[in-house]
């Protein structure tokens, strides 16, 4: 009987650590698994979006899905800025301490007409400093030169258009800014202002019609020049 016993307890403890060993094994065996889905969870993961996020392609451009409407959208330079950044206009602004004024690169009166007085024209319907003094400062000190009658009437048809987008622009700014280059030019060109004059007025009537409250300066100007017209006339 007892070596029954101590057989049957050598079985046990044989038996023991058989079962101690196959735990083991089977602990062994699953813990490389475990390991792994860490290691997959822990690598970084990318994403379709975040791809494109990183490197838009050219047709996300033109996918109106990609674009933000209510961000801040890139706006193109206007003309006459694009302009005056590449040098196109001869004199850049000085700032002074009281007021601004222009520095020419060469004197006004040996510069042609065209295109810079259309050109100056153009930039009275900008909103924006500098150039809304450089514009109206420059045409105005352009015309003001010897011999500007006889380089401006040849670009009234040209430059009678320019100064109606400018009469008839919702900014009161431009609209006045306008008004007093219209002025400065029918004291240049007299007369020869009278074939278009009617039609720049016409535009000036259907702003007024329009709601639009004019200032007693722009009010008392818009008089002299229909008092001018009826005077040529």
């Amino acid at each position: 009987m007892q070596k029954a016993e101590d057989h049957g307890g050598a079985r046990l403890r044989n038996t023991v650590p058989g079962n101690r060993d196959q735990r083991t094994r089977s602990a062994v065996q699953i813990k490389p698994r475990a390991v792994v889905q860490r290691s997959r969870s822990s690598l970084p993961t990318s994403s379709p979006v975040s791809a494109r996020k990183v490197h838009p392609r050219p047709s996300d451009k033109l996918n109106p899905k990609t674009i933000n409407p209510f961000g801040d959208q890139p706006r193109a330079p206007s003309a006459f800025a694009a302009i005056y950044s590449k040098g196109g206009i001869p004199c850049r602004l000085v700032h002074g301490s009281v007021k601004h004024r222009l520095q020419w690169e060469c004197p006004p009166e040996n510069l042609p007409f065209d295109p810079l007085l259309i050109t100056l024209a153009e930039g009275l319907r900008e909103t924006k400093h500098p150039y809304t003094f450089v514009s109206k400062e420059g045409f105005r000190e352009l015309l003001l030169v010897p011999g500007a009658l006889d380089k401006a009437v040849p670009l009234l048809p040209r430059l009678v258009p320019v100064l109606k987008a400018a009469l008839v622009h919702s900014d009161d700014g431009v609209f006045g800014r306008g008004l007093e280059a219209l002025m400065q030019l029918s004291v240049v060109v007299g007369p020869s202002l009278n074939d278009h004059l009617k039609h720049l007025l016409t535009s000036v009537s259907a702003t007024k019609t329009a709601g639009r409250a004019y200032p007693h300066s722009s009010a008392s100007r818009l008089h002299a020049v229909l008092a001018s017209d009826q005077s040529w006339t």
